[in-house]
């Protein structure tokens, strides 16, 4: 029997005053985001030949980039089309500092709190359709081997021709009716992913929640959990925006300047540790293979797989960013991002965060041959810190949210038992994790079996005010959860 669960209306305003996010700009910044023109309009080359689309979640409006991928002889050519932001914002101006004060696009279920206003975020900087926007443009060869061979970087004029989404992306490749404009998109990630990996990059499939209206207008205003839609267009399109953050990366690595995305290796420890519960869920670790090749042959249906790529979170611990200013001398271990296998900079999405407005400057200016703007340079320093602020308010903004929704959706639950998997074990310090497919949710439960296995758990704690849920975990003998759910309306 299927269940649908919704939860009444939730204040996600209330969530935004605690958090002390606003959509309001001052006046000042207002006022320059209404009178925003492009500041290099007579340095563009003109570009609107080229047959760029745009690939986003359906419904996006801050449309960051246009791609173009086609086959290349063995290889491909990629334009990917970045929304040029710097054009619009004058340095040191009221919209620069109010930017500079947020730091990134934050999410709520009910809509955002954009960087920018959204006259430019959705407007006169978004990549919309049919439109001529001021961009700056990626051109990258990639050859058969999945190595780039040429990279420029320039201010263009370009329009896409279309905005498409993912799934419909990835139900064009099975079809066999993929737009032209990216004709070589699968082919292309499946190569350079297959490259990531093999220079040492992991890549995580765990769960993606996300609380969404209830489009049944008898329940309107209420909200149901769901796990995020995934294709492998997702994935495919994710490669492009890698790549050109490697190469971006590499440019700023040679030039000794630039705004870095950086990861450490992973330890010893956590590498043994994944190693450790492989061996106790007796799923094969195949010689030579590196962590991340080996999580990505796990099957994606077996329970062992999810407590292994929850395990395989800890190889990723330590993310930041790092300033290069020039003339000094750091090692590549600094700079480098292990999650992807190599150098790496954030330069494709400025609608939505800071950091890439000035990471893409730098790389304009050390492929024109000429200085960093000064207004480039002396933010530098205080870069990584914003970022990393802006970073941690997004994240906790998400979590609470989903935090509400789970406590708001079982509120009236209490006892109500569930099929589960395991996530993660209890240890001295920490509950385990489980993980329940409908509703999605992701919570604590104590007593709970080893991480990798399923059970059957209940609801003994769903506290909307403190934004609060627990499970335990029930015995072996418990009927299947399915045949205790009660109906809920």
């Amino acid at each position: 029997m299927q269940f649908r669960w919704r939860a009444p209306s939730i204040d996600f305003d209330a969530l935004r005053q605690e958090l002390g996010v606003t959509e309001r700009f001052p006046d000042d910044a207002w006022a320059e985001a209404e009178n925003a023109h492009d500041r290099f309009a007579g340095q563009r080359v003109d570009r609107t030949d080229l047959e760029l689309v745009t690939v986003d979640p359906p419904g996006s409006k801050d449309l960051d980039q246009a791609v173009r991928l086609v086959p290349d002889g063995d290889g491909f050519l990629v334009h990917y089309a970045i929304a040029d932001v710097a054009a619009l914002v004058e340095p040191g101006g009221a919209l620069d500092a109010e930017t500079r004060r947020r730091g990134t696009t934050v999410y709520f279920p009910d809509g955002n709190v954009p960087l920018h206003p959204r006259i430019i975020s959705e407007g006169a900087g978004s990549l919309l359709p049919d439109v001529d926007r001021p961009a700056v443009l990626w051109t990258v060869r990639v050859d058969g081997a999945g190595d780039v061979t040429e990279t420029t970087v320039e201010r263009a004029v370009v329009r896409s021709r279309a905005r498409l989404d993912y799934q419909g992306v990835a139900a064009d490749a099975v079809a066999g009716t993929m737009n032209p404009a990216i004709s070589g998109l699968q082919a292309f990630g499946e190569l350079r992913e297959k490259w990531s990996l093999d220079r040492g990059a992991v890549q995580l499939e765990l769960p993606d929640q996300e609380v969404v209206p209830n489009t049944n207008s008898k329940y309107r205003r209420r909200w149901t959990l769901q796990l995020a839609p995934r294709t492998p267009a997702d994935g495919w399109n994710a490669q492009v925006s890698l790549l050109v953050g490697m190469c971006a990366g590499q440019i700023m690595r040679t030039a000794g300047t630039g705004f870095f995305r950086t990861l450490p290796a992973a330890t010893k420890e956590a590498v043994d540790e994944l190693r450790s519960v492989a061996r106790h869920l007796q799923v094969p670790w195949p010689d030579g293979d590196s962590p991340g090749q080996f999580l990505a042959t796990l099957p994606p249906d077996q329970p062992s797989t999810l407590a292994l790529m929850t395990q395989g979170a800890r190889l990723m611990r330590g993310a930041g960013y790092r300033a290069l200013e020039p003339g000094e001398q750091v090692g590549d271990e600094e700079l480098v991002h292990a999650g992807v296998g190599g150098l790496y900079a954030h330069v494709t999405a400025p609608l939505r965060r800071l950091g890439d407005r000035f990471a893409t400057e730098i790389c304009l200016a050390v492929t024109a041959g000429r200085p960093v703007d000064d207004w480039v340079s002396a933010a530098l320093p205080e870069l990584g810190k914003i970022m990393s602020g802006a970073d941690s308010l997004s994240s906790t903004a998400n979590r609470r949210s989903i935090d509400l929704a789970e406590a708001t959706v079982l509120a009236d639950q209490i006892g109500t038992r569930f099929d589960a998997t395991v996530m993660r074990q209890a240890g001295a310090k920490r509950a385990g994790e489980i993980f329940i497919p409908v509703p999605a949710i992701i919570a604590p439960c104590s007593p709970s079996p080893d991480a990798g296995q399923t059970c059957v758990v209940e609801v003994t704690v769903a506290d909307p005010k403190a934004g609060e849920v627990d499970f335990a975990a029930i015995g072996p003998d418990t009927p299947p959860a399915e045949a205790q759910a009660p109906v809920t309306s």
